[in-house]
């Protein structure tokens, strides 16, 4: 759409760009696919981003498929590049979650490994060029595709919230019932007085429900907010190329060095997810 930009304007190849490919129900009641932003927000929170889940799900199935077929031809002889480099990352994965997770609980380390590998692939999908796929769905009638699942909310939270879920889950199996609840309404502030004790519970309660509610939160939107600005950048880099032959070369430019540079970013923002998931999991398992 770069190369079209005389017909539209700036802010309509970036609004085109940021909309999802999205399926709902229309104000009439009939179930199709949005034609435009507009018809987007009107099908409200029972909407479906079928981009959004689709290269999620491919990109998901990708890295199963990968380590699978690795470990199925794993040797112990000299093992080849790729076994290698899939060995690396479980050996760094392992390191992180020994370092960090106190408790014991075999499921900690596959998960860090599934969200650092697959959240790394969809952040990944941020370097290849903004209008490529796109262009070749629109060949088949396919008007809207956001091809970086992680520049959209829905995703990123639903990731922290399946984290959030599962911390919720170990701290009341691990803790019980009643030390779940405890250490929600017996910190930060104590006193011996049985008076001043049930005084404390709801300002305690307070406190810890916000830092409790705020895990999910951070945790998604640090993701996303990342993500969705690295899209934004290449969109507008994107919007010099047509303009010129020097803003074009220089559009050229400040794309591969960005690429670059974003390639540290989609790294680092895959290994913070994973990090703060054992670190959750691990206050899970803490007693107090």
């Amino acid at each position: 759409m770069a190369s079209s930009s005389e017909s539209i304007t700036s802010s309509e190849f970036i609004r085109h760009h940021l909309t999802n490919l999205t399926f709902g129900q229309h104000p009439d009641g009939s179930w199709s696919m949005a034609h435009d932003a507009a018809e987007a927000a009107q099908m409200g929170i029972m909407a479906v981003h079928v981009d959004s889940l689709f290269w999620s799900f491919v990109l998901g199935a990708g890295f199963l498929w990968l380590f699978r077929s690795v470990a199925i031809r794993v040797t112990s002889g000299e093992p080849g590049m790729l076994q290698n480099f899939c060995e690396w990352i479980v050996e760094f994965v392992d390191e992180n979650v020994r370092g960090s997770f106190s408790g014991r609980n075999d499921m900690v380390a596959p998960m860090a490994l599934t969200l650092f590998c697959w959240i790394f692939l969809m952040n990944l999908m941020d370097l290849v060029p903004v209008e490529v796929i796109p262009r070749l769905l629109a060949l088949f009638g396919v008007h809207f595709q956001k091809v970086v699942p992680t520049t959209d909310p829905n995703i990123t939270f639903g990731l922290a919230l399946s984290v959030f879920v599962l911390m919720i889950y170990f701290s009341i199996r691990v803790k019980g019932p009643a030390g779940f609840a405890a250490e929600l309404t017996m910190h930060p502030f104590e006193a011996r007085s049985p008076a001043l004790k049930v005084l404390f519970i709801p300002i305690n309660f307070f406190l810890e429900f916000v830092s409790l509610i705020s895990k999910p939160i951070s945790h998604s939107l640090r993701l996303f907010g990342n993500m969705y600005a690295g899209e934004m950048i290449f969109i507008l880099i994107s919007l010099m190329f047509g303009t010129g032959v020097v803003l074009t070369l220089f559009g050229g430019v400040l794309q591969f060095v960005w690429a670059v540079f974003h390639i540290l970013v989609i790294t680092l923002q895959a290994f913070i997810f994973m990090v703060l998931t054992i670190v959750y999991m691990d206050m899970a398992h803490q007693h107090h």
